[in-house]
Order: structure tokens, then C-alpha cells, then sequence
């Protein structure tokens, strides 16, 4: 028998996702200090904007009583939520490319 600790499921996915992406030529560079701090400062600023609108968010809904406009209301705030999400991911996604 071998001494080696046998492996996880994610430590054989992970081995297998590396060896999939070497086979199929892509590269994967280490992210700079100034990078990590910058995601996690678009992080951070996402979070804080979602926050801020889920804190207006309850308080528009509790003056609003009737369905109709309420509904509008959520619709309103799951698209800011979206919005704010997919701005956050393509900043995050312009960071990790200036690593190449």
C-alpha cells in the first residue's frame, strides 16, 4: 500500500480541472497583492450598494400597500440587484486580466 493520504473528491476534480485546462494550453498567473486587494475592494463596494438599496428597498415597501405596485417595487430592486452584481463580476473580470 502507498503512504499517501488518499484524496478528496474536490482534490481529484481540481486535479482533473488543472490537467483539462494544461492540455487545452491556458495558463493560470497568480493574482498580485494590488489585485486581490482591488476585487475585494469591488466586493466590498458591491456589497455595500446592496445594502444601501435593500435598506430603501423596505422602507418604499412598508408606505406601499397595494400588490400591483409592490410587485413593481421588488421587480425594481431585483434588477438593481443584478445590476449591481454583474457590474461587480465584469470589474472583477477586467482586475484578473491585467494578471496577463
Amino acid at each position: 500500500m502507498s503512504d499517501k493520504p488518499l484524496k478528496s473528491a474536490l482534490e481529484l476534480a481540481m486535479e482533473r480541472l488543472r490537467k483539462k485546462d494544461a492540455d487545452a494550453g491556458i495558463q493560470s498567473k497568480p493574482l498580485t497583492d494590488a489585485q486581490k486587494s482591488a476585487i475585494a475592494e469591488a466586493r466590498n463596494i458591491c456589497e455595500a450598494k446592496i445594502a444601501e438599496r435593500e435598506v430603501l428597498h423596505q422602507s418604499k415597501l412598508r408606505r406601499v400597500f397595494d400588490p400591483a405596485e409592490r410587485e413593481a417595487l421588488e421587480t425594481e430592486y431585483r434588477r438593481d440587484r443584478e445590476r449591481f452584481v454583474s457590474e461587480r463580476d465584469a470589474k472583477i473580470e477586467r482586475i484578473r486580466r491585467e494578471a496577463t
